[in-house]
């Protein structure tokens, strides 16, 4: 199927791009080619995770809590800030810092955990990623660092004392960063070559006042020798003259049976001079952590801390060997607006002779300006309404309905976008029967962990060592399938091969379970997130030029698999409608969907039923893009119409009575409860789950269709024996074949709610709960009396638990569906319709345009002052997706966040505020303009 209106845009008919960036990725395509080997791949969190929980009771929080984090050995990842490691985390390079005051080092950023806060795991530290090229052959990121003592306590007992529908207190609610008495810690990745990387950690002195700071870079390995099933030992140790010259560097060296020989070099010769190195081992200071605990080691890996911060070198290695090291500059007093600088340098390659010479500085020149050609390929350049990209290539939208033009700010947020979506990508490990039996060196684990009620137990298939795109870096540093969907769409802009890679990889049979379910996320594998796989894959096919069908091959098969899963487990009577659960959507609905329903009963889902009927149009268009080359594809694709049909006609009506999915009184879809003795009751909440069905809706031109006999004559045969099946979901027209849930009368009355701004329309995008219900809402339920309110902000109930709130936000990636969506019904049965924008406002606009007015109002939420088109970037405000806890000021106003979802009046960014992850959504829409 050709690219249309709501399909990512093709440029396979424009040359490949040929600047220094595009010859690295057409040079290391694949995940374990040179230039991907080393990457920001450290996590910014691995403690309190499932993989690092050994408990009895599957409280990975406590079991593992922050506190533990610098005294205790990790077994699966490692964490650290602004970190730099190879693609198996075997080796790793992380920034700490101390400001002479604070209680422990900063080597990783704090937050609280699901139990601690009012709004559930929250991260209290503020960085932004500003740069990076999909090769790592550029990187650049900046963590805001108080002056004053970080105030640990004060946030876990200030949050833990404040009811759920408090704000939550956050890190400028305290104090520390008044009179913006921080330092800005600017960390730069920059490549000489695949394994020669060039780093730069800058502190500029923010207050008004002169402040000590220590700057130290760490450089340790994984402990995989410590649990009895590889005892092999890596080793660090300091060189010395006659090995290393020039004098004024010191440097370390690091030897792994894997990866060979590394050094760490840092340049002693800048204004705070030689740095100081301190040698331990990454093991457990168990004496400290438990009473009676004894060390492996009689370095353990809080040496650098205690040697830091309390002066006791007691520790350290005095012979300068071990398995973690760090290089420490001090600073007794960086003056008001002054600036530090220090200089490393890690390579597998001979150290260069004057390793910090003019060629280092050239390095860093040369990938920041590379970077720079590289996006101006990517990103459309500013141009007028109607006006041409940067490639020179015809707008989608060119003409008298084009939408606001790519402005310098929005190619400024695009950008922004991707260095978050690149610095997400983090070293995964995880094998979950290695887990389950827990390992030789250490006692067995509980025996509930392994029984049937333990976590993942009928996931031990699963054992992943992979660089893998993340939700969050903190909040989520784990996988979620629906999730990477999204981001490889987003990353298919920059780095197709690695996002093709992503998709196929949850694909394979060590992540796939084998009977087809894709595994959802770490803390519940077979959970059921959105079958959203298929429609990324066809996306990013479009994006990489609609020319790789292998890949589409690959993925389509598998996902064969998955889509049966579906069908034998999710449609529990062969209704055809479907009971997925939760489905990422957490307390959308009167209860927790992941939950036991009330005794006897079973819940027909509309989004569930709607992602099916999605899917099918999917897996459709791909099979028939296939079979334009293979006409063995041509019968799956007619299997895939015949499946479509199914779902929607029974999503019209099922059993014996008239009630159904759509309520006609309503004019829209709800969830339907079923009872054992035939009883059926609908749950009339208005919510995203009920505009899902405009997702089942796609385009099948006339030539393809023509094209294959097995298709037409099914598609011909239906129309004229089963008009009753047909008739309201098939429709010609001279954009070619549209199939669709919604036509005519029913598509106007869901449009209706839509563009209404009391109910989905905000103004930054669709609320996922209708804002009638600002008032609570009550339904009776089994029996049992059931309210609904609309949430703009954050959750009031612990339902989902944590901060899981879809009760009225602006959740970016179905939005990003939904507009998709309108314009594709523009392009086939849609052309020239006309809807009244907003509702009750008299205005009417083609439909197209809507769904282009729909994605301005997400670009906006990133847009200075408002979101003025007319200011074309100008940075004159703060931005409407800015959140709360952010203080005012240029300072802070300069730096788009990506957070995972929105108000949905203000727009102001809630939840996890580093999910660059699906919000880099916003970085699509503009590359597409």
């Amino acid at each position: 199927m050709t690219p249309s209106a709501g399909q990512s845009r093709t440029r396979s008919d424009q040359p490949t791009p040929t600047t220094a960036e595009h010859r690295r990725l057409s040079e290391s395509p694949g995940d374990t080619d040179p230039w991907r080997l080393w990457g920001p791949y450290l996590a910014a969190r691995q403690w309190g995770t499932v993989r690092e929980d050994y408990s009895p009771d599957g409280d990975a929080w406590d079991y593992f809590p922050f506190d533990h984090a610098h005294r205790r050995a990790y077994r699966w990842g490692e964490d650290g800030i602004a970190g730099l490691c190879d693609r198996f985390g075997f080796l790793n390079l992380g920034v700490a810092l101390w400001n002479g005051r604070d209680d422990r080092l900063k080597e990783r950023w704090f937050g609280l955990t699901n139990g601690q806060g009012n709004h559930g795991e929250d991260v209290k530290e503020h960085w932004w990623h500003l740069d990076a090229t999909p090769t790592h052959s550029w990187a650049k990121t900046l963590y805001r660092y108080p002056q004053a003592a970080y105030p640990y306590e004060d946030l876990v007992r200030t949050n833990g004392s404040l009811p759920r529908t408090a704000q939550e207190y956050e890190l400028a609610d305290t104090g520390v960063l008044a009179e913006d008495r921080f330092f800005d810690v600017e960390t730069v990745h920059a490549k000489a070559s695949p394994d020669d990387i060039c780093v730069t950690i800058t502190a500029t002195n923010r207050g008004p006042d002169p402040a000590p700071l220590d700057l130290i870079a760490q450089l340790w390995f994984r402990n995989t020798w410590g649990w009895g099933r590889d005892t092999r030992v890596p080793a660090l140790r300091r060189l010395r003259a006659p090995e290393l010259s020039p004098p004024s560097v010191v440097a370390l060296e690091a030897t792994h049976g894997f990866l060979g020989r590394y050094l760490l070099a840092a340049d002693g010769s800048g204004p705070l001079g030689a740095p100081e190195a301190l040698f331990c081992d990454n093991e457990s200071n168990s004496a400290a952590l438990f009473d009676g605990g004894e060390n492996r080691s009689p370095h353990p890996k809080d040496a650098v801390d205690a040697a830091v911060v309390r002066g006791d070198r007691s520790l350290l290695n005095p012979a300068e060997t071990g398995t973690k090291a760090a290089l420490r500059w001090h600073a007794d007093a960086v003056a008001p607006g002054a600036s530090v600088t220090v200089r490393l340098r890690l390579t597998g390659e001979i150290l260069p002779a004057d390793p910090f010479g003019q060629g280092f500085d050239d390095v860093l020149a040369d990938r920041e300006r590379e970077a720079d050609e590289f996006y101006a390929t990517v990103i459309p350049a500013p141009a007028s309404a109607g006006g041409t990209g940067s490639a020179g290539a015809p707008s989608r939208l060119a003409g008298p309905e084009s939408r606001e033009s790519t402005t310098a700010g929005d190619a400024f947020v695009a950008r922004r976008a991707f260095a978050g979506l690149l610095w997400g990508k983090q070293h995964y490990r995880y094998s979950v029967r290695e887990w389950l039996e827990g390992d030789p060196a250490f006692p067995p684990p509980p025996d509930g962990r392994r029984g049937p009620s333990g976590r993942n137990t009928g996931w031990r298939n699963l054992a992943l060592a992979d660089v893998i795109s993340m939700p969050d870096e903190w909040e989520y540093p784990w996988f979620a399938s629906w999730d990477l969907a999204f981001h490889c769409v987003a990353l298919a802009h920059v780095d197709p091969e690695f996002a093709k890679n992503q998709l196929v990889l949850l694909c394979r049979e060590w992540a796939m379970h084998p009977d087809g379910q894709l595994p959802a996320y770490e803390w519940a594998f077979g959970d059921v997130n959105p079958p959203v796989h298929a429609w990324a894959a066809w996306q990013v096919y479009l994006l990489d030029g609609a020319r790789d069908t292998d890949f589409l091959m690959r993925v389509f098969a598998k996902l064969l698999l998955n889509f049966s899963w579906w069908v034998n487990r999710k449609d529990a009577d062969g209704s055809n409608l479907f009971e997925g659960g939760f489905l990422g959507m957490d307390n959308i609905g009167l209860f927790d969907r992941s939950k036991d329903l009330p005794a006897g009963h079973r819940l027909e889902q509309s989004d569930a039923t709607s992602w099916m009927a999605f899917s099918c149009l999917t897996m459709m268009r791909i099979a028939l893009e296939l079979a334009r080359e293979d006409r063995v594809w041509d019968d799956l694709a007619t299997k895939f119409l015949e499946h479509f049909l199914a779902i929607a006609e029974a999503m019209e009506a099922f059993g014996s009575s008239e009630v159904s999915l759509w309520d006609e009184a309503d004019g829209f879809f709800y969830d339907v409860l079923l009872g054992e003795d035939g009883s059926q009751q609908r749950l009339p909440v208005r919510s995203m789950v009920g505009l899902l069905p405009l997702l089942a809706v796609a385009v099948a031109p006339e030539a393809m269709t023509s094209a294959l006999p097995d298709y037409a004559q099914s598609l011909h045969w239906l129309q004229r024996h089963r008009p009753d099946a047909t008739d309201a979901l098939i429709r010609s027209g001279d954009g070619g074949t549209t199939l669709a849930i919604l036509h005519g009368e029913r598509l106007d009355r869901v449009l209706t709610r839509l563009f209404d701004e009391q109910e989905f329309l905000s103004p930054f995008g669709l609320r996922s709960l209708s804002a009638a219900y600002r008032e609570p809402f009550t339904v009776d339920v089994a029996g049992t009396p059931m309210s609904i309110a609309y949430l703009p902000g954050e959750s009031d109930s612990g339902l989902f638990g944590g901060n899981s709130n879809w009760r009225g936000p602006v959740w970016f990636p179905v939005n990003v569906l939904v507009a998709d969506a309108l314009a594709v019904y523009a392009q086939g049965v849609g052309q020239g319709l006309e809807v009244e924008f907003p509702t009750g406002s008299g205005t009417r606009i083609p439909l197209a345009a809507a769904a282009r007015d729909i994605e301005d109002r997400l670009i906006r939420l990133f847009r200075p002052g408002g979101g003025d088109p007319s200011n074309s970037g100008a940075d004159t405000g703060r931005r409407p997706s800015t959140p709360r806890a952010h203080p005012a000021g240029p300072l802070w106003d300069a730096h788009p966040t990506f957070s995972e979802y929105f108000h949905g009046d203000t727009g102001a960014g809630l939840g996890a505020s580093h999910q660059t992850g699906w919000t880099a959504l916003v970085a699509h829409l503009i590359c597409r303009r």
